[in-house]
């Protein structure tokens, strides 16, 4: 395994590991093993796939503020999540390009795709977590 699919593995696991930890979110594999999501409230927030597989991983956030939406799409081979998704905020990333973004980046577009699905009292329960200074 060549070194930035090593990266894009350890990336894509931190990024798992920091979905789950986010208030009452729940892993789940609704089309069979090679697919993780990430749901609150039985909606899915992040679309995992898997590390496993011969392409390198990645992840699809639903991101509604334009900014970051924005910024999401100008990662490198980033697009619009398909099946329609995209229409609605949804974008595809790719852990593994050159240039991918940074733990850091990925974990505040996971949040914020929480945000937009989880419930006012998640949300809420995530901000009293972080406090006041963010």
């Amino acid at each position: 395994m060549e070194a930035s699919m090593k990266a894009a593995v350890r990336r894509w696991e931190a990024v798992r590991e920091f979905a789950l930890k986010l208030p009452e979110a729940v892993e789940d594999h609704p089309w069979g093993p090679e697919d993780c999501v990430v749901k609150v409230n039985k909606k899915i927030f992040v679309f995992l796939g898997n590390a496993d597989g011969p392409r390198s991983p990645g992840l699809s956030v639903k991101l509604k503020d334009e900014a970051l939406h924005g910024h999401a799409m100008t990662a490198p081979g980033a697009e619009p999540t398909g099946y329609g998704l995209g229409r609605s905020g949804w974008v595809s990333v790719p852990l593994g390009e050159k240039g991918a973004p940074s733990l850091q980046v990925l974990c505040e577009w996971v949040e914020e795709s929480y945000r937009t699905v989880a419930l006012k009292r998640h949300v809420k329960e995530l901000d009293a977590r972080i406090g006041p200074t963010g």
